[in-house]
């Protein structure tokens, strides 16, 4: 197998999008332990815009090649490695240390460094991992559908799955209709559970309810949206919502919710801080847990039921590698799904 000496990137020689640049660095050679991985797809997240744009890392040393999820295929190897052999198809585990076998929680550090900050991205041609942060890919997936495998469909899994321990009889509100979103409505729906979803688009909710979403609400023409899924579930509320939105959305989200319900705390669209209301939280017994990711144990679990099944993931837009700016841009101005940059 030919492995070239030199490779492109992309890489943010400042904070902003424009300065975002296509650079040509050496090809890294793995070392023990370590896996030297051809990229085929990589997926965008909004965490990957906020890293761009200087907000979700400010200190972060630059330059720097910037997104976490990739897919690609093992090209070589150093001392020491077991898990994979040359040829496998691998995913990146975002936090590059959190295998799960833990019986008390990791702290953000223990989970270890992770991917696209503080480590390397993946909007290169080749990547190095240590073999432990690998993941085999489900063989019925396309490169470009398990490049959005690990942040946006591992979140939602282990809101949902591994955190909520969903059940059949449960409903769960998911809001909008990103990457995190549609994962959770496919996720809920295969669970047997009922879903609300929740947009400013007729269309997209059109394909929300194709999906698995029982119901929809449209917040531009019903922006009391909590009122409208207690209504939906005769005042009681919903177990679950995948809050992504942040900031006063959190205030409707505990409105929304049913007793001893759950709210995943998965994103921050509007803003980075929430004022909530105290009392609602104490007579609801509102559980609201800050969502980051999940382990690889969770993972490959995950992998296992996408499989049973056949959950194929929602693609935007799959844009070439030279078009990564507008790949960005897209993101920025939102999609219904996934956007992928390809580099097949």
């Amino acid at each position: 197998m030919t492995i070239n000496k030199t490779m492109k990137v992309w890489e943010l020689a400042e904070f902003g999008l424009k300065n975002l640049r296509l650079a040509e660095k050496p090809v890294p050679a793995p070392s023990a332990q370590q896996l030297l991985i051809r990229v085929k797809a990589v997926s965008l997240n909004y965490r990957d815009k906020l890293v761009v744009d200087g907000v979700y890392q400010p200190d972060l040393p630059l330059p720097a090649v910037p997104v976490s999820d990739f897919v690609g295929e093992v090209v070589a190897t150093g001392a020491g490695v077991t898990r994979f052999t040359i040829g496998a198809r691998v995913m990146g585990q975002f936090y590059t240390r959190w295998i799960g076998d833990e019986t008390t929680p990791k702290s953000h550090d223990e989970r270890g460094p992770t991917l696209g900050t503080p480590l390397p991205g993946a909007l290169a041609e080749y990547v190095v991992l240590d073999q432990q942060a690998a993941v085999a890919v489900p063989a019925y997936l396309s490169d470009a559908e398990a490049s959005t495998l690990p942040i946006a469909a591992l979140t939602a899994w282990s809101a949902l799955v591994e955190d909520g321990q969903l059940k059949p009889d449960q409903t769960v509100l998911v809001q909008g209709t990103g990457g995190v979103a549609i994962f959770a409505i496919q996720i809920a729906s295969a669970l047997g559970a009922r879903v609300i979803a929740t947009s400013s688009s007729d269309s997209k909710l059109a394909r929300a309810k194709a999906l698995g979403a029982r119901d929809g609400i449209n917040y531009s023409e019903t922006p009391d949206w909590e009122q409208r899924a207690l209504e939906l579930t005769k005042g009681r509320g919903v177990d679950h919502v995948i809050e992504v939105v942040g900031g006063p959305s959190l205030r409707r989200s505990i409105a929304a919710v049913a007793p001893a319900g759950h709210i995943a705390l998965v994103g921050m669209l509007d803003d980075l801080e929430a004022s909530i209301p105290i009392i609602p939280m104490l007579i609801k017994q509102v559980r609201i847990h800050g969502q980051s990711v999940g382990h690889r144990n969770a993972f490959e679990a995950m992998n296992r039921f996408f499989e049973q099944h056949q959950i194929h993931p929602v693609i935007d837009t799959v844009y070439p590698f030279q078009d990564a700016i507008a790949a960005f841009e897209h993101l920025a101005r939102g999609a219904l799904g996934k956007v992928v940059v390809s580099l097949a």
